[in-house]
């Protein structure tokens, strides 16, 4: 019995414990060394007995159990940590990253790959099997397949430490994370918080037997209202610090994990034959390189600078002209707490107000009618079992999110009670696309953040079998249900939840043929065209009358509320561009920069690039490269790739034009994204699946005009 190489579409997640996990990775690494070596086997003098079958296909279906089973691993040290669950999986993961390593440095392998790929035969193929061959033989190469022994080797030590060293970057955010609180005795220190926020902290600090107390933590949910809300500026001040230190002191330092992560990205850079990392990661992305990365987010911020440094004086301004005091620097404590202020003074608009109509079942339903609508596509809840049984969300549910009657199935099961399970079909064939889970508040053993992940890619070529259903995950770390109330969201958790079902939808409305093509497995400067084009129907008035509703009353958002809310969408939307572009920035000159950099104290080197893209504040903040899980929590992950979010973003500006010019529901145009976008993956140019889309090139500036920054 190895439970974490069952094939089952329903994941027997009460199985998956720590204790199987050496004996079944160890299999699972055996067996793909043997597909390994029966392809790299195949005799290159005799061109003709090589077929896609045996060589192309035959290296993705040996390693599939291997990639499915760790990816299991992964997913529970993700969601499930504990002790025992991280000593399992951090005693196989050099051995795994080795393997993987490994194999575009395995020459025998190397040679069978490319004389099948270089030969006449696979003229034959189809398009879509062409494009892969070319992709993976070019994989193949930028990972070092052609490089000499010596280098080789070297190379795999490289691949093999950083998976060691992102695996602990990581392990350290989390560890220090939790390791923090703040617990409240004094009712008068809560001042300025919503009630939402001080119930959440009464229940927290009751959960930890606190008693007549409210505990804060350094997770989301909890710090944000701090920090935007609580009238004690020595409240706010305290969490902040706390933040700031996150991987910066004691036994969760990440200060040297993160130069020798930057020594061994430059170094394996330039084993393959790049200048830099940056070069080496983009090379076969939309951006080309480094440098025309690091140009796109520059040619951005010179077009909003001077709006930038307009509303940093106006932010300073204001807290003077409220305080009857001279006009000073803003501690960084004060930004949020200031800009809530003057969003309400300019405005008349406070977020809390939105957050009764968007109880998360609702928006989740809402969503889901939203895809039925637009995408042909209709969703429904399955009950579960594991953890405690799940049943079914008590909300009302929309016939696209009504429970699935297949009773006579065994119940699929979740890893933990919170999360729910979906069925996904084709509204009009009545096809099962695929199911996923959704996993959407925190745990003390669960990551920040939120993500998209897949667990199966189903087939979807003729020549192989019949059709079968995708598999997938989102979660996130969204406002949790206090007492008997229930998870009521911001508008923004609203938007991450519109975010990841983008993501999801890239891979379970996936009709691929080979399936390392599928949904996301596109160039990252594109993975989020899908994710961040879904977060524009979170502001539509049309819209947001299919879910967002006041979870006692039924009503719709007033139209005053909806007026308020859209007039300050735009408020301080060049800071808000600005912060983001100066992490793309930062991502960028760190790899890009190293060599000359790595005997330079990083706090001062980035303070230094990013001249002018950081507000001056009385107390100046340091860089959160430390705590920057983007950048250092995989080998690769989003490094150097950071600035794909606001590249992403142009692309999703002007691509949610066509549906504002031809219906905000327009099913017909729907249906052109799904078929050209979310369909296709990565079986085309991205750039191409844009322009069939939109039918011309993208416009630079459709991000800018749509947040009011150009006319």
């Amino acid at each position: 019995m190895h439970p974490f190489l069952q094939k089952d579409f329903h994941i027997r997640w009460s199985t998956l414990t720590p204790d199987h996990i050496e004996t079944d990775i160890s299999k699972a690494l055996t067996d793909a060394q043997a597909a390994v070596d029966a392809v790299a086997a195949r005799s290159t003098d005799a061109p003709e007995t090589l077929t896609y079958e045996n060589t192309i296909a035959a290296l993705d279906d040996g390693l599939e159990p291997l990639n499915h089973a760790w990816g299991l691993v992964s997913h529970l040290d993700s969601v499930n940590n504990s002790p025992e669950l991280r000593d399992a999986h951090n005693a196989m993961l050099p051995k795994v990253s080795e393997f993987f390593a490994g194999i575009p440095l395995n020459e025998t392998l190397w040679k069978t790959l490319k004389a099948y790929g270089e030969s006449l035969a696979t003229d034959k193929l189809s398009p879509t099997k062409q494009r892969y061959i070319h992709e993976t033989l070019a994989d193949f190469r930028e990972q070092g397949a052609d490089l000499p022994p010596e280098q080789k080797a070297r190379a795999g030590e490289v691949q093999k430490r950083l998976a060691e060293l992102t695996q602990s970057y990581s392990e350290h955010c989390l560890d220090a994370t939790n390791a923090w609180e703040k617990i409240v005795t004094d009712e008068t220190e809560l001042a300025g918080l919503p009630e939402s926020a001080v119930a959440a902290a009464k229940q927290n600090a009751e959960q930890k037997g606190h008693e007549n107390a409210w505990r804060f933590t350094l997770q989301a949910p909890s710090f944000i209202p701090v920090l935007t809300y609580a009238d004690s500026d020595s409240l706010r001040q305290e969490l902040w610090q706390a933040y700031a230190t996150i991987g910066r002191e004691g036994e969760y330092d990440n200060r040297e994990l993160v130069r020798e992560i930057l020594d061994l990205r430059h170094e394996f850079a330039q084993i393959v034959g790049q200048d830099n990392f940056a070069d080496h990661v983009t090379s076969r992305r939309m951006a080309a390189s480094g440098d025309a990365a690091l140009k796109f987010g520059n040619a951005i911020f010179n077009k909003i600078q001077d709006q930038f440094v307009e509303e940093t004086n106006a932010l300073s301004q204001f807290k003077a002209d409220a305080t009857k005091e001279p006009r000073e620097l803003l501690e960084p404590w004060e930004v949020g707490y200031w800009a809530e202020k003057q969003r309400l003074a300019n405005f008349d608009f406070d977020e809390e107000a939105l957050r009764p109509y968007f109880p998360i079942n609702r928006v989740i339903s809402g969503m889901f009618d939203i895809a039925q609508q637009i995408f042909g596509l209709r969703i429904e809840e399955r009950a579960t079992a594991g953890g405690t049984a799940s049943a079914p969300s008590a909300e009302p549910k929309s016939q696209s999110s009504a429970l699935s009657s297949q009773a006579s199935e065994a119940l699929p099961e979740v890893w933990h009670e919170e999360v729910k399970f979906y069925d996904l079909f084709d509204a009009d064939s009545g096809e099962q696309l695929g199911s996923f889970y959704a996993d959407w508040h925190p745990r003390e053993s669960k990551r920040g953040g939120a993500w998209m992940n897949y667990l199966l890619t189903g087939n979807r070529d003729a020549s192989v079998g019949p059709r079968t259903p995708h598999l997938g995950l989102i979660c996130g770390n969204l406002t949790p249900p206090v007492g008997d109330q229930p998870a009521l969201l911001n508008h923004r958790e609203v938007e991450t939840i519109f975010h990841e079902f983008g993501h999801l939808l890239h891979h379970l409305c996936g009709e691929v043929e080979v399936k390392s093509l599928n949904g996301v497995n596109v160039p990252w400067d594109f993975v989020e065209l899908p994710s961040q084009i879904l977060e524009n129907w979170c502001w539509d008035r049309e819209s947001l009358d299919l879910f967002a509703r006041h979870h006692e009353t039924g009503d719709a958002i007033p139209q005053d509320l909806f007026d308020k809310m859209l007039a300050a969408r735009n408020y301080m939307k060049a800071s808000a561009n600005v912060r983001q572009l100066s992490f793309g920035k930062m991502d960028l000159e760190l790899h890009i920069n190293w060599p000359e950099t790595k005997k330079k104290d990083l706090d001062a080197f980035i303070k230094k690039q990013l001249d002018g893209y950081n507000a001056a504040r009385k107390t100046e903040p340091k860089s959160n490269v430390f705590n920057f899980s983007h950048l250092f929590s995989s080998p690769t992950g989003y490094a150097a790739g950071y600035y794909s979010y606001k590249w992403a973003e142009v692309l999703d500006a002007d691509a949610f034009t066509r549906f504002q010019k031809e219906g905000i529901l327009n099913a017909e145009t729907g249906r052109a994204f799904r078929n050209e976008i979310l369909a296709k993956g990565n079986s085309e140019d991205p750039a191409l699946l844009f322009k069939n889309f939109m039918h011309r090139n993208p416009d630079p500036d459709a991000l800018l005009r749509r947040d009011g920054l150009i006319d």
